[in-house]
This record gives structure tokens, C-alpha cells and sequence, in this order.
């Protein structure tokens, strides 16, 4: 059977294998493309193959004698989709409340042999606020940064913004382990409600178009429904976790 051939320039060196070439090859493969790989092995022959062909990157693929380009070019050749630079999406927080859901679900099952519990939606909130606030913790000044532009106590008091991620990992791990009540229900309960009137206010009342600091500083999810949920889960969780305290609630 024959198939089509696309040529593909790539740089494969001793120190530095191109993983967009390697991302190339893997899609035209997929494709059904047979290639010819051409390895430019040397930053000197890589150089010279960009002012040959008047490009400014590497890898580039060449199909039926046309420039198709580099690896997003091609993606886009296939009708793939292209994450555009500076684009938003919720994708992080998604990954981030789905593991945190079959978390609490794995955690229930083995502690009482079955998944849909009482406590398996308490550990997916409680996680959930463990895995947001490690995305905080990574790079704290960037996400304080980020927070300064929305959060109403933040905008008053600087430092509030190092201490938040801190008090949503506190108040999380507590609540996974039913812990101290007495700490994590009235941290849940402040920096939710804080969180709460501060998104509601930037999106829903001002109107203002950002970016949300919930899965740390430099994201791209965009500020509105999702960073209010997370909030007001923070709020849920409080006031489920201390009506359970004072024996209101049980399970």
C-alpha cells in the first residue's frame, strides 16, 4: 500500500533531541504518512537550514513539496485544535477536582468497601483544597500577585496573599483527617467567604475579565463560576464539617 511521504527537518544532537520533532514524527505516523527524517545534528547546520527555508523555528515538515511548518502548523494541516498563546481554560481545574473525586472514592472504598459514602464527598472536598493549595505553594509570590488583582482582603492587606494558600492546605488536610474542627471549620469558613464576595464582586458586579490565581499564578483558567465554587465549596465544607462538630450531623 502506498502512502503519502512528508519530509520532516528536525534537530537530533548529541545533546538535545527536539521533543516537538519527536511530537511530529508521532503525528505523521498516526497520520499514516510515511517520512523521511532528516536529523540537523549541529546548531550550525540547524541554523542554516532556518535561513535556507526563511524560518525562524525547527522542526518543519514539508508535505508534497509544500511547507506545511512546525508542529502546531501541522496539527492545524490535521484540523487538530491549537492551544493559542495566552488562551484560557479550565483544564487544570478539572484535572485537579477529578482526581480529587476518584481520591475520595479509592479512600472510601478502602476504608469501607464500597465508593459512594458521606465521607467519600467530604475527602473530595478536603483534597480538592489540599491540591489547589499545592498549585498556590509552588510559586507563592506569582500567585499573590495574581490574587492582588480580585481579592478584597489581599487589596487591603498585602500579606494576606502569602497566607491564604497556606490556611486552605491547613484547613484541607485537617478536614481529610476529621481533625481539629476548632482550627479548620472558621479557616474554611473566612477565606471561603472572603473568596466568595471577591470573585462575585470582580465578575458578576464590576465585570471585569481576569484570570484566576486558584491553580496558582500563572494560569490561564479564567476568573468566574468555577473560582466561586471553589469558594463556596470552602463554605459548604465549613459549615458541614463544624455542624458535624457539634453533633447537628451524623453519619
Amino acid at each position: 500500500m502506498n502512502r503519502e511521504t512528508a519530509t520532516v527537518y528536525r534537530m537530533v544532537m548529541p545533546d538535545h533531541i527536539c521533543p516537538f520533532g519527536l511530537k511530529t514524527i508521532d503525528l505523521l505516523e498516526r497520520e499514516g504518512f510515511a517520512i523521511e527524517d532528516h536529523h540537523l545534528k549541529t546548531r550550525e547546520e540547524t541554523d542554516a537550514f532556518k535561513e535556507r527555508h526563511g524560518v525562524a523555528t525547527t522542526p518543519q515538515t514539508f508535505i508534497g513539496g509544500k511547507r506545511i511548518g512546525g508542529y502546531d502548523d501541522l496539527r492545524e494541516h490535521f484540523g487538530k485544535s491549537v492551544k493559542k498563546e495566552g488562551a484560557t481554560s479550565y483544564q487544570p481545574v478539572i484535572a485537579i477536582f477529578g482526581v480529587a473525586f476518584l481520591l475520595g472514592l479509592a479512600i472510601s472504598w478502602y476504608a469501607f468497601g464500597t465508593t459512594f459514602t458521606v465521607r467519600a464527598i467530604e475527602w473530595f472536598v478536603s483534597l480538592s483544597m489540599a491540591l489547589l493549595a499545592i498549585q498556590k505553594l509552588q510559586d507563592i509570590r506569582s500567585f499573590s500577585t495574581m490574587f492582588l488583582n480580585y481579592d478584597l482582603l489581599a487589596r487591603r492587606w498585602v500579606r494576606y496573599g502569602y497566607i491564604y494558600p497556606f490556611g486552605e492546605a491547613l484547613a484541607g488536610i485537617l478536614m481529610v483527617a476529621h481533625a481539629l474542627p476548632i482550627i479548620s471549620v472558621p479557616v474554611s469558613l473566612f477565606i471561603g467567604t472572603v473568596g466568595a464576595a471577591s470573585v462575585f464582586k470582580a465578575v458578576y458586579i464590576d465585570k471585569r475579565e481576569l484570570k484566576c490565581a486558584c491553580v496558582g499564578g500563572d494560569s490561564n483558567v479564567p476568573l468566574g463560576f468555577v473560582s466561586l465554587t471553589e469558594n463556596l465549596f470552602m463554605i459548604g465544607m465549613g459549615l458541614w464539617m463544624g455542624a458535624r462538630a457539634l453533633g447537628w450531623i451524623t453519619v
